[in-house]
């Protein structure tokens, strides 16, 4: 059987990669060669294991966690391939973010910070019909459109009329799991199954509005907050966002929000 089998030297030059490589990749677990022999611990490979070399080599090279690709070598077909799915999704996501990330660069480096006029005004006090859900800050605007999903039927289903825009609230700091809050203004606040109501106190708020894509809104929380703290207020939960025109109104250049953050004078 050992005539069958390849040196690591031999090994590694079939599958094109390191010496060092398959070393690290059976330390890690990932690929343990055939056979060790006991007195030089020379350790010898078979042919067919070339296909898992290369895989895991291919995926390290798409800085896949160890982690996973030990799970994806160890599944069948059917789970691999959901596995990889997967990743790809998540690698999907972070590239939008990359690129959102590019797109403020561009921004800042070709004006600079871009201007917002920041008012102090007075809300009214205000009764939303909500639904919540928890998310991360990556999963916002696919929780916000599944949350609109979920509220607009229970509100059709139950004959209450609602008046736009949509409204969503937010907490001050964006944590990794939150809670948000999705509601339109309903002139009734019946009790509905599914349906959850809320009441926005009135109060002094500084708010701006933002017109572009929902990934440079970082750009006019930054104008938001510093014309909070130049004024020595304190910002207060929740962070309103009001979608005045929204993706299924106008294109991602002129989506127009609202952006309201109640305040109150500094106790410092």
């Amino acid at each position: 059987m050992q005539d069958e089998l390849l040196t690591i030297g031999r090994f590694a030059r079939l599958c094109r990669l390191s010496v060092k490589q398959l070393r690290h990749y059976d330390e890690m677990g990932l690929l343990a060669p055939v056979r060790v022999d006991a007195d030089s611990g020379y350790r010898y490979y078979a042919p067919e294991q070339a296909r898992d070399a290369l895989t895991i080599a291919l995926l390290r090279e798409m800085d896949l966690p160890l982690a996973v690709i030990a799970q994806a070598l160890a599944a069948e077909p059917g789970a691999r391939a959901q596995i990889l799915r997967a990743e790809r999704d998540r690698l999907a996501e972070r590239i939008s973010r990359d690129r959102a990330r590019l797109e403020m660069l561009g921004r800042l480096a070709e004006g600079g910070l871009p201007g917002y006029d920041v008012t102090m005004s007075r809300e009214p006090e205000r009764r939303l019909a909500v639904v919540r859900a928890l998310c991360t800050p990556a999963e916002i605007g696919g929780k916000v459109e599944e949350c609109a999903g979920r509220l607009l039927p229970v509100l059709g289903k139950a004959g209450i009329a609602w008046e736009p825009p949509l409204w969503a609230l937010y907490p001050l700091d964006l944590e990794e799991r939150m809670e948000i809050t999705v509601g339109v203004h309903t002139p009734r606040g019946d009790e509905t199954p599914g349906l959850e109501f809320e009441a926005l106190p009135g109060g002094p708020v500084a708010e701006t509005v933002h017109v572009g894509p929902y990934t440079q809104l970082p750009l006019a929380y930054n104008a938001l907050f510093s014309a909070i703290h130049e004024r020595g207020l304190r910002p207060r939960a929740p962070v309103r966002e009001v979608y005045l025109a929204g993706p299924a109104e106008a294109p991602q250049e002129e989506l127009t929000t609202r952006l309201i953050i109640p305040v109150q004078e500094s106790m410092a």
